[in-house]
This record gives structure tokens, C-alpha cells and sequence, in this order.
């Protein structure tokens, strides 16, 4: 019996951070190949500027976040994570493989920057239900003292697409000349996430029970929509939750999407270099991932977050002034430190902000607070960072600064957080 249980919950594992691996492989590939993209659907012959419009479309996806947070928290409340997960994945899966086939500007005009921003407003509606889905799903189906542990997995996916996307577009980058990746090369990645997708699909059909969610579902008697009872009892966790995942979402967003791009055009980094000490930073982040979760289960999740936070205002300037030496050993040795710090807070996460809200409205708790933070600070990053070297009239400390100064926010809010690792969920 207990080997069908474990059987059941590495299923449940997989099937649970599956979406995630489309999602950030998608957000990944756009982030590395966003100079090409720029130079693809914008007719602006400045490169900053092409990259601002880039990172503006990748930005735009980030607000409908908010939007498919609310209407997949309240799928999620009310009918059932599974549900919720297989139509998010669903809507990622299809506007990423349609931007593989889109018309440039060069052939139709501002029409095709008009279909990808489409496109991307799309993705954005599924990305509000997916990561918070998923982590809500897999912290309920953990076994007793294994919430850190289990929840960590939905950031190891995130990573797991990271390293599809960083190490597909270190093998296309290193194949094909200049001329091939503006010709056809950049959409090979957004083709290939429809393979994702289909697995990813039919693994989420076979997931386990929720009876955690079944359970809490029976006893809640309210009438309230999930969003009234969020919105009547829990906008204090919700506000915590956001400022916190301000920091969460600068760190990943400017080291691991935005990095590669940003030493390539204010660095003259040869891209490939960027990606490769990338692909390997990802696959070290990956496996401590899952071990700091287990770590977060014995010793609790706030002192993680601290060590976390404190690494990353002490080390963030330095670590980048070695990057600065334009070498791939200063690259990678840099990545690597910053890796572990990542690491931590990515293991912390999931738990804490799922121990955050009851099951009557942690899916929509969860969205609405994550997604409307990564909206408004996370997936601006890229922007915001380009546009304050630009404003700054070229400092390219802006972007370390900007890091430093959130992950400041962070250990403040974090002071106000209580410590839940050895409560009972509910």
C-alpha cells in the first residue's frame, strides 16, 4: 500500500509542475531571443529601443495576470485544482506554438506586433493560474511534514522550463549564423512548446486525488464567491505575500531571463556565452532546490528566507562587478553564488505563501496577491531595468541596484511573517 501511495504522489508531482515547465520555457525563450524579436516586429533601427518594445509586449503579458488570477482562483475554489490546471496549461500551450508561425514586420507591418501582443495577453490569463494552481495543489497533496519538500517542486519546473528554453537556445545559437536566427531560426522554440504542451496535458489528466480541497469544500458553508472571502478577511497575508514576491520576482526575472540579453547589449557578451554558464547555473539551481525544501521542513521556512534576502543585498554588487570582467568563467562563477541564494527563497515560497490562506480561498488568495506582484513589479523587470540604464544615461549598476533595494523590502516584510512549518494546513 505504501508503495501505490508513493507511486501516487510522484505522479502527482510531476503532473503538478509540468505547467510550470511550458511556462517558463516560454518566458525563458522570449526573454533570450528578445534583441532578435525586437529587430523582427519593430522597424526602430536604436537597439535599446527595440528592446524596450520587446520587454514592453513580454510586460503586457504580466498585467492580464491579475485578471486570469481571479478567474482561475475561482475555478480553482470552487470546482477543483485539476480542473483549473488543465485549462491553464491548455491556454499556454496554444498561443506559444502560434507565435512560432507569426508574420514580421516585414510582412505586414504593425500588424504583427499587434498578434503577438495578443498572444501574449493570452499566455498572461493562463500564467495567473498556473504557478499559484500548482503549488496550491501540491503543498495540499504532501504528506505530513513534507510541505516545503513537495511545494519546491513547483519551482524546480519553473527551472526545469528555464534550462529547456536557456539550453535549446544555446544549441540553436551556436548552429545557426546571425542571418539563420533572424530569418527562422528564433521561432524553433516557440514551435517545439507544443510538444510540451501535449505532455504536459496528458500527464494533468492522470493526476491524483485532492482531498484535501474535497474536504475543506464540505465544510465550507459560506455562500460568499472565493473573491468576496478574500477580499471581507485576508488583504493583510495578501499584502505580505506581494511585497515579498516583489523581491522573489526581481531576483529570478533580472538574474535568470533578463541577464543573458542585458550582458549581450550593454556588455557586448557574446550570447552564447550568456546562455551556456546559464544552462549550467540552472541545472545547480535544480537540485537544491528540492534539498533546501526538505531543509525549510526541519528548521523552518523563515530562516531560509533570511539567509536568502541577507545573500542577496550583501553579494548582489560584487557578484555583478565580476560579471562586469566580460569572461565566461566570471560569468558562471557569479551565476553560481547567485544560484544558491535563488535557490533558497525559490525552496521557501510555495509553503509559505500557501500556508498563507485557507483552502476556501487559497487559490484565489494566492493568484490575486502573486500575480498582481509579478504583474506590476515582476514581469516589468526586464523593462524597467533597460529603461533605468537609459534614463540613468547608461549606468549599468541600475539594474543591482534595483535588486538591492527590493530584497531590502523583503527582509522587512519577512520580520512580519509568522513561521508555519509545523501548523497543520487549515
Amino acid at each position: 500500500m505504501k508503495t501505490d501511495d508513493n507511486k501516487l504522489n510522484l505522479k502527482s508531482l510531476i503532473a503538478g509542475f509540468s505547467g510550470n515547465i511550458l511556462e517558463w520555457y516560454d518566458f525563458t525563450v522570449y526573454g533570450f531571443f528578445a534583441t532578435i524579436i525586437g529587430s523582427q516586429f519593430f522597424p526602430d533601427e536604436d537597439k535599446v529601443v527595440q528592446l524596450i518594445s520587446a520587454f514592453g509586449i513580454f510586460a503586457a503579458g504580466y498585467l492580464m495576470r491579475p485578471i486570469g488570477g481571479v478567474i482561475f482562483g475561482h475555478i480553482g475554489d470552487k470546482q477543483g485544482r485539476k480542473k483549473a490546471l488543465l485549462y491553464s496549461i491548455l491556454l499556454m500551450a496554444i498561443p506559444t506554438t502560434l507565435i512560432g508561425f507569426l508574420p514580421t514586420y516585414e510582412d505586414i507591418g504593425w500588424y504583427s506586433a499587434l498578434l503577438l501582443v495578443i498572444l501574449r495577453l493570452l499566455q498572461g490569463l493562463s500564467v495567473g493560474g498556473e504557478f499559484t494552481g500548482s503549488i496550491s495543489f501540491l503543498v495540499e497533496k504532501a504528506p505530513k511534514g513534507k510541505r516545503g519538500f513537495f511545494g519546491s517542486w513547483s519551482t524546480f519546473g519553473v527551472f526545469g522550463g528555464m534550462l529547456l528554453g536557456s539550453g535549446l537556445g544555446s544549441i540553436i545559437t551556436s548552429l545557426l549564423s546571425a542571418e539563420q536566427l533572424h530569418d527562422y531560426g528564433w521561432r524553433i522554440p516557440f514551435l517545439f512548446g507544443a510538444v510540451i504542451g501535449i505532455v504536459g496535458l496528458y500527464l494533468r489528466k492522470g493526476m491524483g486525488g485532492e482531498e484535501h480541497f474535497e474536504e475543506a469544500a464540505q465544510q465550507n458553508n459560506s455562500k460568499k464567491t472565493p473573491l468576496a472571502e478574500f477580499w471581507a478577511s485576508y488583504k493583510l497575508q495578501a499584502l505580505k505575500i506581494m511585497l515579498l514576491s516583489w523581491a522573489f520576482g526581481v531576483s529570478v526575472y533580472l538574474i535568470f531571463i533578463f541577464l543573458p540579453s542585458y550582458l549581450h547589449t550593454f556588455h557586448q557578451v557574446k550570447l552564447d556565452d550568456a546562455l551556456s554558464a546559464h544552462t549550467i547555473t540552472l541545472i545547480v539551481l535544480m537540485l537544491m532546490i528540492p534539498l533546501f525544501g526538505h531543509l525549510t521542513d526541519r528548521i523552518g521556512r523563515k530562516t531560509i528566507l533570511f539567509i536568502s534576502l541577507i545573500g542577496f543585498i550583501i553579494f548582489s554588487y560584487p557578484l555583478f562587478a565580476l560579471m562586469f570582467e566580460n569572461t565566461f568563467e566570471a560569468i558562471l562563477i557569479a551565476m553560481l553564488v547567485f544560484a544558491v541564494f535563488e535557490a533558497m527563497f525559490q525552496a521557501i515560497m510555495p509553503a509559505l505563501m500557501t500556508e498563507s490562506f485557507p483552502a476556501k480561498v487559497r487559490y484565489t488568495g494566492l493568484s490575486i496577491s502573486y500575480n498582481f506582484s509579478l504583474a506590476i513589479f515582476g514581469g516589468t523587470t526586464p523593462l524597467v531595468c533597460t529603461w533605468l540604464v537609459k534614463q540613468s544615461g547608461g549606468d549599468v549598476w541600475m539594474p543591482v541596484y534595483y535588486l538591492i533595494a527590493t530584497c531590502v523590502i523583503g527582509v522587512i516584510v519577512a520580520f512580519f511573517i509568522p513561521e508555519t512549518f509545523k501548523k497543520e494546513l487549515d
